[in-house]
């Protein structure tokens, strides 16, 4: 080995002062690339999906609720396919050494991305995305999804990837998985990015909160979307300092359209809450539905 350095050290100084210059500079060129490398597969990009969801979702009310043009967006499959190879080929190590918000900000677009692939395997022939389900399988238990080198389901990502491993204590996510339902807060116009996911988050969960179609306060019961009865205890758990459902919505009370006085009550616990039915029919674009108006920004 001593004899194989000193040979690699004497071929370096017998090369001509001009022939060692390029040399190293070589090596420096080598290197960079090969940094400029790892670091372009440090964290992935959401590009594909953000310009698939550009054109493929349809605003209302301000952004409190949207519809998707899968019959559109069915021409589009082989760049969600391509988006979802993207998805495909990070490993789990790599993911790993990303920082949480750019973690969460996969996993969410990895859910909507294979729930538009979902039911796009079925489009038009369905109603619903439980259609989509059997008596003893419901659709979000299949395990067709290659993800960090196993393959998934809807459920493993959302309960497990999301909120089992209690890595992001962030009941906010609820506001963004989209089931492709009309009950379900609204599916993102833009992809979700580490560096802007609390934004979008906190965008998201107001503006669901703002649909009076969903949330809203009918004499002395605020009437809620079932999302809060199914993940209660997510709400409870102490986010931001709130330990109660009555008390996260407390915080959120401008968005609920309550006043300071029904603020105080409601984080006291003195508002009743009910839970309004879930609307589980399919989000398509409806018959009337403005077009998608070109491209928005964040």
């Amino acid at each position: 080995m001593e004899r194989a350095r000193k040979g690699k050290n004497d071929m370096a100084r017998n090369l001509p002062r001009g022939s060692r210059g390029r040399v190293l500079l070589l090596i420096v060129v080598l290197l960079l690339c090969l940094l400029l490398a790892v670091g372009a597969r440090g964290e992935v990009s959401h590009q594909l999906w953000d310009e698939l969801l550009q054109h493929h979702v349809r605003v209302h009310d301000g952004g409190r609720a949207t519809s998707v043009d899968y019959r559109g967006w069915a021409r589009d499959r082989a760049q969600l396919g391509r988006y979802l190879d993207t998805l495909a080929a990070v490993s789990r190590s790599e993911f790993d050494t990303w920082p949480p918000a750019s973690q969460l900000a996969f996993l969410i677009n990895a859910y909507n991305a294979w729930t538009v692939e979902l039911i796009l395997g079925a489009y038009p022939g369905l109603q619903s995305i439980k259609d989509l389900g059997s008596l003893f399988r419901s659709p979000w238990k299949k395990t067709f999804i290659p993800l960090l080198g196993e393959r998934r389901s809807l459920d493993d990502i959302e309960h497990g990837l999301i909120r089992g491993t209690k890595r992001y204590d962030e009941p906010r996510i609820h506001f963004a998985v989209n089931c492709a339902s009309i009950g379900c807060p609204a599916l993102a116009g833009r992809a979700y990015q580490g560096e802007t996911l609390h934004r979008q988050l906190e965008d998201a969960t107001r503006l669901f909160l703002a649909d009076r179609s969903r949330n809203r306060l009918e004499g002395s019961t605020l009437k809620v979307s079932p999302i809060f009865s199914w993940y209660r205890e997510d709400f409870s758990r102490g986010w931001r300092g709130a330990a109660s459902l009555g008390q996260f919505l407390a915080l959120y009370g401008e968005s609920l359209a309550l006043g300071d006085e029904e603020v105080a009550r409601l984080r006291a616990g003195e508002i009743a809450i009910d839970f309004l039915d879930y609307d589980w029919r399919l989000n398509d674009v409806r018959e009337g539905d403005a077009p998608v108006q070109g491209r928005r920004e964040r």
